[in-house]
């Protein structure tokens, strides 16, 4: 693997960890510079990656890789993202597999560019939250005891001691965004992070907005919504249709659902089965034999589904696996008992949160005049879009808010990018045409589309016409 050496404060893992760009930046941490990833494309923009020790007494640390924007970054706002599980890797999620500058190569022993990460318009932060998950770490075995509350709480220490290392980010603008369960985790955060600026006589945190893809907002409204998805789109007979309509209950909890609805339920995944990704109905399946003979023959080879890598979980795994990349990172310090994965085996997270209703919240978020943009892959069975529109419409209701932009189609490079609906100017509900539960995964070039345009402001353009950056 390499052996390692000292120049000044950075560590160099054998012929890997090369000089870059940005050495020395004053006001940033040198101890977690990332100089070069190994296989990793010449970028201009800096990389940092490390862990923040929010809880020193029980050593509790959360693992963190930030992404500077790759043009300047000084300009640009501050974007945290988070992915869901509960337990799963923002790292190996958001960062390397979604909206991140790289992608892993076919091997899984190298990283290639990409080109539609979300570091075109904004610095990115993505955390392995809460610990246990990924790289992030407690010394204190019931700190693994996770739920929505200490959560978003661990997260508001880590922002803070964050910030210590990264001063120059403190008055930037910030976005809290993610998705799945973060439709939990993001606007909990947003409101403990609320709660703050309520009691600060000084800092206070810069919300400019909250962005969540195929979030679970309310456990009932969405599982029903999958029942519905399965149906609609020939997944499932009619009957077994009917029969989940008829004897499912879906306002009680899961819990207390009739034997008769527990049977149907269970023949229609049955029928739906594993063959095809029920986060995106569309793509094939990565069966890992295939993935194994890719890694294997260390090359790319036909595992492409309409132009989507469909291994590259299984890639991403191998890739972050690898020692010399562990020591790139500054990553595994503790040397874990276990390999990184993508969502984690150790966490016990508390399994009534998921019930909790996120619309109240929400509407605090709201009447704080943060704007929401809520977005949905139009392929996701799991979180599918039936369930999230009709919850963003209902907490339109709940806020008394008026359409504004009535649902019409959205465009992307002279296409349809998907179909979009505004009530006034702080909540949005978006779908993604041809995405499924991780839209820029599916979708790189419209989620940025969609992403860059909440950033700006900006309303999604209405005609076939390119505008500037398309």
């Amino acid at each position: 693997m390499g052996k390692c050496w000292f120049i000044g404060v950075l560590i160099v893992v054998g012929y890997e960890c090369l000089f870059g760009t940005n050495v020395g930046v004053e006001g940033y941490p040198m101890e977690d510079l990332v100089v070069r990833l190994p296989g990793q494309p010449k970028v201009k923009f800096s990389q940092y990656a490390g862990y923040v020790d929010i809880d020193v007494k029980h050593g509790k640390s959360l693992f963190y890789y930030f992404v500077e924007a790759d043009h300047h970054p000084h300009k640009k706002p501050l974007t945290l993202w988070l992915n869901g599980g509960p337990g799963c890797s923002s790292i190996g999620g958001g960062a390397f597999t979604e909206l991140g500058p790289f992608y892993p190569s076919g091997d899984g022993r190298g990283l290639r560019r990409n080109s539609k990460s979300w570091n075109r318009v904004s610095n990115l932060l993505f955390v392995e939250s809460p610990a246990g998950v990924g790289w992030s770490y407690s010394n204190t075995t019931s700190d693994y005891d996770s739920d929505d509350a200490s959560t978003a709480n661990d997260m508001v220490l880590f922002m803070l001691k964050w910030y210590e290392k990264f001063p120059s980010y403190v008055s930037r603008g910030l976005f809290l965004t993610g998705e799945s369960y973060a439709g939990h985790y993001i606007p909990q955060l947003t409101t403990a992070l609320l709660d703050y600026n309520t009691h600060s006589t000084g800092f206070k945190f810069n919300i400019k907005g909250v962005a969540i893809g195929n979030p679970l907002l309310e456990l009932n409204r969405d599982t029903q919504a999958t029942y519905e998805y399965f149906w609609s789109h020939g997944m499932i007979s009619d009957e077994i249709g009917i029969s989940i309509m008829n004897d499912c209950n879906f306002d009680t909890t899961s819990a207390n659902l009739s034997k008769s609805c527990q049977n149907a339920m269970v023949d229609a995944q049955d029928i739906v089965g594993s063959y095809i990704d029920e986060y995106d109905v569309i793509l094939d399946v990565c069966y890992p034999s295939i993935a194994e003979q890719e890694l294997k023959l260390k090359k790319m080879a036909s595992k492409i589904s309409l132009s989507v890598d469909i291994c590259m979980d299984s890639e991403i795994y191998f890739y972050l696996n690898l020692q010399e990349v562990q020591k790139c990172l500054h990553a595994n310090r503790t040397k874990l008992s276990y390999p990184w994965s993508m969502c984690s085996d150790v966490l016990n997270y508390k399994n009534t949160d998921h019930d909790i209703s996120m619309l109240p919240v929400l509407k605090r978020i709201v009447q704080n005049h943060i704007p929401i943009l809520i977005y949905s892959g139009d392929q996701d069975s799991v979180v599918p879009l039936i369930g999230s529109r009709s919850l963003v419409r209902q907490l339109a209701r709940d806020l008394k808010f008026n359409i504004t932009d009535p649902y019409r189609v959205w465009f992307h490079k002279g296409q349809a990018g998907g179909w979009v609906t505004e009530y006034g100017n702080l909540l949005t509900f978006a779908t993604v045409r041809g995405a499924g539960h991780m839209v820029p995964y599916a979708q790189p070039s419209r989620a940025l589309h969609l992403f860059s345009s909440f950033v700006g402001g900006k309303r999604l353009p209405n005609t076939t016409r390119l505008s500037v950056g398309e």
